[in-house]
């Protein structure tokens, strides 16, 4: 099969009739054109230009007829050539993100939802995980992206610098009105009801770790399995909830609960989005979440 870089040659000649003007638009010598030239005639056999004193004119047995092969067998090459660099650069197929529910809809949905106005072609799949689960998902190449508590200690998995503070806080209705103005120790939080998520979530054990680093013991009225159930649950007055602030902005906007200081505050928290150091092609679909998470200022 001929060398289709010689191909190109023949097309550039043919273009510019003459070997100086195609030696110049090709960048290579002329000397190395005209071999070029009689390399492909000799594997064709025959000659496919007239050397004229105005240059390089196409043989009417050869040249004219290979011009119009080649000239549309270059295009097809050069048009499949862009369509696949396109198609890098095209969000498509399927997006495949892990998060615990509670992260899902109080924060990334915001994100989502701008992504999916963005690239409407790609398939969105959301699993309801905790940060062991998401890692292993991701390592298992079940998911593309995940959201995590932080630390991490994985060689396997990539955190890609998107990381955040979560400010867990105490909240209650105007049934608690007494306490808004002041900051109350955070031993005297034992002395009211309080509102947990179950102590099984990573949030309600880094709580429950630092209260008992302060020789602090809480039970709490209440344990329940999602933050939904918790702000309701504040909203009707049946105790002071622990939420993380980010998760209720809407609620205490609208004065339905209320911040309720203590002394220490709780230590922040850290979260961050994770994927695969397996290859590191990912996918623009993948690129372009994680740009949107970036650009919405997610740290």
């Amino acid at each position: 099969m001929v060398d289709l870089d010689l191909y190109r040659v023949f097309y550039t000649v043919a273009k510019c009739g003459s070997l100086t003007k195609a030696a110049e638009e090709l960048y290579i010598s002329q000397p190395a054109v005209s071999q070029a030239i009689k390399q492909l005639e000799t594997q064709l056999g025959g000659k496919l230009f007239n050397r004229v004193s105005r240059g390089m004119e196409l043989t009417e047995t050869g040249g004219v007829q290979m011009l119009a092969i080649v000239e549309q067998a270059l295009k097809m090459l050069d048009g499949a050539e862009d369509r696949f660099k396109a198609s890098r650069n095209i969000a498509t197929g399927t997006l495949r993100i892990s998060a615990s529910d509670t992260n899902i809809t109080h924060f990334l949905m915001r994100y989502i939802k701008k992504y999916h106005e963005l690239y409407p072609n790609v398939s969105i799949i959301l699993k309801n995980s905790t940060s062991k689960e998401t890692i292993d998902l991701i390592k298992q190449n079940k998911a593309d992206v995940g959201l995590i508590n932080l630390p991490v200690y994985d060689k396997d998995i990539l955190l890609t610098g998107q990381t955040g503070e979560v400010e867990d806080i105490f909240v209650a209705c105007d049934k608690y009105s007494n306490l808004f103005d002041k900051t109350i120790e955070l031993k005297d939080l034992p002395n009211y009801p309080i509102l947990m998520l179950d102590n099984n979530t990573a949030t309600s054990k880094e709580i429950y770790n630092f209260l008992e680093s302060l020789n602090i013991k809480i039970t709490p009225e209440f344990e329940v399995g999602s933050v939904e159930m918790l702000v309701e649950m504040a909203k009707n007055g049946l105790g002071i909830a622990c939420i993380p602030r980010r998760y209720i902005l809407d609620e205490l906007k609208r004065h339905e609960l209320f911040e309720i200081k203590t002394n220490p505050k709780l230590p922040l928290r850290m979260t961050g989005v994770v994927v695969s150091k397996e290859g590191a092609e990912h996918s623009y679909a993948l690129k372009e979440f994680i740009r949107i998470l970036d650009d919405d200022q997610y740290r």
